[in-house]
């Protein structure tokens, strides 16, 4: 992709018309700014973004977001919606960590609060909430558990005590997703869960203590209880093996099938199958299932975190009681109605590393959020900002209600092993005064800001776009990594 390739819609949009390739269904666009597009065009992404514009039944456009990288298939960061019913859904497009994703908890504490005993509770954050690379936790399952699980999300926790009906309400589609079909997913991936609920896996997912650094839209905030200087969590992680093999399971399903749908692709990674296929359906259902595990699985975490702060804080503060503000998946494809060319449509919406962001007025808000618009979480890398926004009426019309996820990758994880000495910036961090409890150094590492984009950028494109709104920045003082 060069420059010459695309144009310059508004200040933060470019589009790819659809004549730039005769394979291309709709044009590609993409959000930006000056640098984030030169950083763009660095790797395959945008090339991705334009092989998303040739899938049947894509309507509008193919989109993406100013956190965009290179991925599997489609770009990561990636927005594209299929018609109902003969359009296609693609694992691809959803990506390998079914709904990944972020919750994040509110406190009545400040940081004056907390801080003579913030060393004490990123441990025992470590200590309840098991976290790294296959690391299972306390709930051993089996597979009619799993099933149950995967029903039910979230209100499996709720019935079993690890959550409280308000974390169900304010939590996407309340925290599981209606259509899970426990038959559809393989007994492998069955095998993978059975001690993985409750647990934080590895990458880029982590459990962060936060502090409300400034307050950009009071309006927004009150009804989310945020207060500059307050004390909040955030939990970043997804559906760990269980999606995996999911996803791994239909990707091979989808390449031996797709020949008999005659269905022509310009990279093998984005295979896909008609939404009223049998192999589509099957997919669906099951990354239902999954993203429903997922659900759970920050719900457990919630769980633990409460405990942790109790352990460490009970008797020592006034109030040490966690409230959950919201959760949010950017790893899911989800059956959704919006306005094409002036026409409601039933839609298939896929965002892969991409985030709901539904405007003011929607019925599937909570009713706190009703009025200033779906929250919106916005993890940046280790050490840096992260963000809290609301979705907009500017997301419902050009976005298919979406927003950004990240800061978005610019640097391998591999290369970053290279480059950055583990030690090294561990010892940065806690000289800036985050206390860092990690599992490995070579995964701290990987997880490098200067592997990032700036993620106060990315806020500035979404909001200068008008496809999300700045409420409140947050800056870490404890950060558990996988």
């Amino acid at each position: 992709m060069k420059p010459g390739d695309f144009n310059r819609l508004t200040p933060y949009l470019y589009e790819i018309p659809a004549s730039h390739r005769p394979d291309m269904r709709v044009p590609a666009r993409f959000y930006a700014d000056a640098e984030l597009l030169e950083l763009a065009l660095e790797d395959k992404s945008l090339d991705q973004l334009v092989n998303s514009a040739t899938l049947p039944g894509i309507v509008a456009y193919a989109l993406a977001m100013p956190d965009i990288h290179q991925g599997y298939g489609f770009p990561i960061g990636g927005v594209v919606a299929t018609r109902m019913p003969d359009g296609v859904i693609s694992p691809g497009g959803v990506g390998y960590d079914i709904n990944c994703g972020v919750r994040l908890l509110g406190t009545h504490l400040s940081r004056q609060d907390v801080s003579p005993w913030l060393d004490e509770l990123a441990t025992q954050l470590q200590r309840n909430c098991p976290h790294g690379v296959g690391r299972g936790g306390e709930i051993r399952l089996n597979r009619r558990q799993i099933e149950e699980v995967v029903r039910l999300g979230a209100r499996w926790a709720l019935e079993r005590g690890y959550a409280i009906e308000e974390d169900l309400e304010h939590t996407e589609e309340n925290g599981c997703v209606p259509g899970a079909d426990p038959t559809r997913i393989s007994a492998r991936a069955y095998e993978r869960a059975h001690d993985q609920l409750g647990t934080l896996g590895a990458g880029n997912h982590f459990i962060e203590v936060d502090v409300v650094d400034e307050i950009f839209d009071e309006t927004a905030a009150a009804p989310m209880g945020l207060f500059p200087g307050q004390i909040v969590v955030q939990i970043h992680c997804g559906s760990r093996g269980f999606g995996h093999q999911i996803c791994t399971d239909y990707v091979a399903a989808f390449q031996r099938v797709i020949h008999r749908y005659n269905i022509q692709l310009p990279d093998r990674e984005l295979v896909c199958a008609p939404l009223n296929s049998p192999e589509g359906q099957d997919y669906l259902a099951a990354m239902k299932g999954a993203a429903n595990f997922a659900f759970a699985n920050r719900q457990v975490l919630t769980h633990l975190a409460r405990r942790s702060f109790t352990d460490v804080l009970a008797g020592r503060v006034e109030d040490h009681s966690v409230y959950q503000v919201y959760d949010i998946a950017h790893n899911m494809a989800k059956i959704e109605e919006h306005e094409v060319n002036g026409r409601r449509m039933q839609l298939c919406v896929h965002r892969k590393g991409a985030t709901r962001a539904f405007g003011p007025g929607s019925p599937v808000l909570p009713e706190a959020y009703r009025d200033i618009g779906q929250p919106v979480l916005v993890p940046g890398s280790m050490g840096t900002a992260s963000w809290v926004l609301v979705g907009t009426e500017g997301s419902m019309a050009q976005t298919f209600g979406s927003t950004c996820h990240g800061a978005g990758r610019v640097m391998s994880r591999s290369r970053a092993k290279k480059e950055v000495r583990g030690s090294e910036l561990r010892q940065k961090l806690e000289g800036r005064g985050i206390r860092v409890r990690a599992g490995s150094l070579a995964g701290l590492a990987e997880e490098a800001p200067q592997a990032y984009k700036d993620v106060d950028r990315v806020i500035e494109v979404v909001h200068g776009a008008g496809i999300a709104r700045k409420v409140a920045r947050l800056v870490p003082v404890a950060v558990v990594k996988g």
